[in-house]
């Protein structure tokens, strides 16, 4: 699936299943609860926190679509076409980071 593709699948979800949009704020304080509950897995399987009971059976990538579907949504309500959007960001970070990385110490492996 492209990303037009997916803008495209969650529209025709909404209207249909979802009925509407919810407005922009409440999409953003949607998709800031959906970001805590990546941070909380991650947080328990790379890090050092100790899964709960009630988190043992969430999935990361359940956890990240439902990040991606509500950045859909505020894309399509607000007007962004996101493949527009990514190609003219990595066009950005591609010549403002042309060096930057690569001269960076923290990045460069152990061996080398």
């Amino acid at each position: 699936m492209t990303i037009q593709e997916a803008q495209q699948t969650v529209d025709q979800w909404i209207t249909t299943t979802g009925v509407r949009y919810f407005n922009e704020l409440t999409n953003m304080a949607i998709l800031t609860e959906e970001v805590g509950e990546v941070a909380r897995i991650i947080s328990r399987q790379y890090g050092e926190q100790s899964f709960k009971a009630s988190d043992r059976d969430r999935v990361l990538g359940d956890e990240l679509a439902d990040v991606l579907f509500v950045v859909i949504c505020l894309a399509n309500q607000t007007g962004v076409d996101l493949t527009e959007a990514l190609e003219r960001n990595l066009a950005k970070k591609t010549i403002r980071d042309a060096d930057r990385h690569r001269n960076n110490d923290k990045l460069k492996s152990a061996e080398g």
